[in-house]
């Protein structure tokens, strides 16, 4: 199986979100079975069902986040210099197509640690696959779901 990009900041978050689930989650959740067992006849009781739902929710979550970190890859992105874009680095782009010339950072990383609004892109997505190798003052095109759209790199650094 090939191993999953991630930095070292994401494969923290993920643990760290393991361990809430392990430690406080399903603790909670074991609790609230107790509780809804308490109230009787099994068969007609929703609080416990909605229990028992949220217990296989919680299960689930914690075999997904532990077969992620398995198969994840973590890469140094400190002190990364280059005149191409990489994993791990910033880069920002211009909207060429856009009047205003908006111009945002995004830095790239794996796919279990993207979030848009954090402006971390997946180097998997139509954007950041378009973006490796780069360098500044090229222009990229890429095919989203809202269209295709054009890009200049304007700069690549590592913070």
């Amino acid at each position: 199986m090939d191993k999953i990009p991630i930095t070292k900041e994401g494969f923290d978050k993920l643990k760290k979100e393991l361990d809430a689930l392990k430690n406080t989650s399903i603790p909670e959740n074991v609790r609230d079975i107790e509780i809804a067992r308490g109230h009787g006849d099994l068969s007609e009781n929703a609080e416990y069902s909605a229990a028992k739902e949220r217990q296989s929710y919680l299960y689930g979550k914690v075999q997904e986040i532990e077969n992620n970190l398995a198969s994840c890859n973590i890469v140094n992105t400190k002190n990364i210099i280059g005149e191409k874009v990489i994993f791990g680095c910033f880069v920002t782009i211009a909207d060429i197509n856009s009047d205003s010339g908006e111009e945002i950072k995004y830095q790239l990383v794996g796919p279990f640690e993207s979030d848009i609004n954090e402006n971390k892109i997946s180097v998997t997505s139509p954007i950041g696959k378009a973006l490796i190798g780069k360098k500044i003052d090229s222009e990229i095109t890429v095919t989203t779901p809202g269209g295709t759209r054009q890009f200049q790199i304007i700069d690549i650094t590592s913070e």
